[in-house]
Formats: C-alpha cells, sequence, structure tokens
C-alpha cells in the first residue's frame, strides 16, 4: 500500500508542476499588451485558465492528501527510535576507568617518589 501511495504522489507531483508552468499571467501574451481579450488562447479567453486553475486546485489538494497519508503511514511504522541508538558504543567510552578531579582539587594520589639529587 505504502508503494502504491509514493508512486501516485511522485506523479501527483509531476503532473502539478506541470501544469503549474502551463499557467501564464494575467495577460502575459502579446494581445494584451495593446487591451486584447486573449483571442490567442486554444480554450477562449477564460476557458484555459479555468481549466488548468482547476487541474492545479485537485493535483495541489490530491498532493497534499497523498503526503498526509504517507506521513502517517511512516509514523505508525514504529521506528520512532533515532539513528544513534543502534550505533555500538565501544568499551572505552562506556564508563571512564577513574573519575576526573574537580579543577583546582588536590590529586587523589600521591606523586611518585623521585630520587635525591647527588
Amino acid at each position: 500500500m505504502v508503494i502504491l501511495l509514493t508512486i501516485l504522489h511522485v506523479i501527483v507531483a509531476v503532473f502539478l508542476i506541470l501544469v503549474v508552468l502551463l499557467q501564464t499571467g494575467k495577460r502575459a501574451d502579446l494581445a494584451g499588451a495593446f487591451g486584447g481579450g486573449g483571442s490567442q488562447t486554444a480554450f477562449g479567453a477564460r476557458g484555459a485558465a479555468s481549466l488548468l486553475s482547476r487541474l492545479t486546485t485537485w493535483s495541489a489538494g490530491i498532493f497534499m492528501a497523498t503526503s498526509l497519508l504517507l506521513s502517517l503511514m511512516a509514523s505508525s511504522r514504529g521506528g520512532g527510535g533515532s539513528v544513534l541508538d543502534s550505533v555500538p558504543v565501544p568499551a572505552s567510552q562506556t564508563a571512564p576507568a577513574t573519575p576526573a578531579p574537580a579543577p583546582g582539587a588536590p590529586p587523589s594520589t600521591p606523586p611518585a617518589e623521585q630520587p635525591a639529587p647527588q
């Protein structure tokens, strides 16, 4: 089910990109510069804009729905742990052998006896 939803999500994303790129701005054609009503469009003056607007709205809605469903499915899988939880910790980092002395405190063991100068 997740694979099918992911494939649908990718197809809708590509379709949404194409539909948005096909849209033109308001009065962006040459006739708009001279006050024309959009005589160069294939669907009439507002037919193409309304068709592309509806396609954009529907594809954006489907895209958001598939995004929400995919995120809900991913969170319900139970893999909510961190990636770092699966990394083994080396034995040298688990617990220090001797605790570090506080700054400015005298060392807990006396220094080794040094031979007397001769």
